[in-house]
């Protein structure tokens, strides 16, 4: 056999990583690599400028809340305009504000207000792109190595952050947040141009109808026809804040109290980060037949954060707890998605993906702001075992619903939205 005839071979692209898939993954892992610096750049160039805790707070909130008043609105653009010009739309409004944002930095002392509404156009650009990003990559692969090709964006996604969390934070302490913001910028840029590129044509026109609210009302109709879809929804709403307020409220705390400081807390996220990579090699080759079941019993292990730090554990074995939640939370993202992709139409994907989105972080910035009173009320370990058993409750509570414990891996490619026939795996419907 002849090594060098066979090298096309082996750099062949899988024959579910078309065209669309490539860039979009191209695109995402640039975005992440610059994006997940740009946080802690934001950060400090708060800090820089005299600002303190509660001010970095209202830069996050900034970003959060044109967040949640426009996803849902955002999901029935993409449904309605080519999903690729919406991307590239966000993606330069996004560039935009980010090299503002440097530009303010490096040339002058920009003020909290200026820095607040930057930040804003960015969560507003980002609600408009991810149902579209969403539904893009869901129409962009086909067949039963769908949930393969998902893990592998996932993969790279969640690699390119690390990286980017990792390169972000040296250049903060290198050459300051001015600069990292600037990439982050460049990335923006280099991701639209890369997403221009994008095809539509295999997407179907879709028929005329009403307006946006009528748009709105179908993803919400399509969302709760579906019992699966609208009880994860709502278990994901409660889970997400609480797991979010332990995170970033409680584990700084407990970090600074009795892990020894920011060191080992950073460490731990560092090791959440290297779970969702473990999590996503896995994905690549376990195909679980019940899909929802396997990974709404993979949610359960996202109460043992909590847990660990309410004993607290020691940094060794939190450091291997938060590695296993992230393995198990990718096992859910990737069934998740597949199980997105196997049922609802083409049609409707970025609106469900927006309903989605909503209800993940519609109750985030409630929960933080809770976060301190329940501190005060309960005190801090009472507290963390209520976020663990919350994240217990609510996906104890999921698995009662007949769907998600029996919808079903289809066996055989068919077209998206369009019933199985009856020698195929039939999910449940209601």
């Amino acid at each position: 056999m002849n090594p060098a005839a066979d090298a096309p071979a082996r750099l062949r692209r899988p024959s579910w990583a078309g065209r669309n898939y490539t860039l979009l993954t191209a695109a995402a892992v640039v975005t992440n690599l610059g994006s997940q610096g740009a946080l802690i750049a934001a950060a400090f160039a708060v800090l820089d400028q005299g600002g303190d805790g509660g001010d970095v707070g209202l830069v996050a909130a900034a970003r959060t809340l044109p967040l949640v008043l426009f996803l849902l609105i955002g999901g029935a653009v993409a449904d309605r305009l080519p999903r690729h010009r919406v991307m590239v739309a966000a993606n330069a409004l996004n560039c935009v504000s980010q090299a503002a944002f440097a530009a303010l930095v490096l040339t002058g002392e920009p003020r909290l207000w200026q820095m607040m509404l930057l930040t804003a156009l960015g969560g507003t650009g980002q609600a408009f792109f991810n149902p579209a990003a969403e539904g893009m990559l869901l129409s962009s692969v086909s067949g039963q190595q769908a949930g393969r090709a998902f893990a592998v964006f996932r993969l790279a996604m969640h690699g390119a952050g690390l990286g980017g969390a990792a390169l972000g934070g040296a250049m903060v302490a290198v050459v300051g947040p001015g600069w990292v913001l600037a990439v982050d910028a460049a990335a923006f840029a280099v991701a639209g141009a890369l997403r221009a590129f994008l095809q539509v044509g295999h997407i179907p026109d879709r028929t005329p109808g009403g307006g946006l609210l009528s748009d709105l009302r179908e993803g919400w109709q399509e969302v709760v026809g579906r019992p699966w879809l609208w009880a994860i929804v709502a278990q994901f709403s409660v889970v997400v804040a609480v797991v979010g307020a332990a995170e970033a409220v409680y584990g700084p705390l407990v970090a600074r109290d009795s892990l020894g400081g920011a060191g080992p807390w950073g460490l731990a996220l560092a090791a959440f980060g290297g779970g969702t990579v473990g999590g996503a090699v896995l994905m690549m080759r376990w195909k679980p037949r019940r899909l929802l079941f396997a990974g709404t019993l993979c949610v359960f292990p996202l109460a043992l954060p909590s847990a660990a730090l309410a004993v607290p554990l020691p940094v060794g074995a939190l450091c291997a707890v938060m590695f296993v939640t992230g393995v198990a939370i990718e096992v859910f993202g990737v069934s998740w998605m597949t199980a997105l992709h196997q049922e609802i139409p083409e049609d409707k994907l970025s609106r469900v993906s927006a309903y989605d989105w909503f209800g993940s972080i519609a109750m985030v910035p409630l929960a933080t702001a809770l976060a301190g009173p329940a501190e005060s009320a309960f005190g801090r370990t009472p507290s963390l075992w209520g976020c663990a058993v919350l994240v217990v409750v609510m996906t104890a509570a999921v698995l009662f619903v007949p769907d998600v414990r029996n919808l079903t891996r289809r066996t055989k490619e068919v077209a998206q939205g369009v019933p199985a026939r009856d020698d195929e795996a039939v999910p449940s419907q209601s």
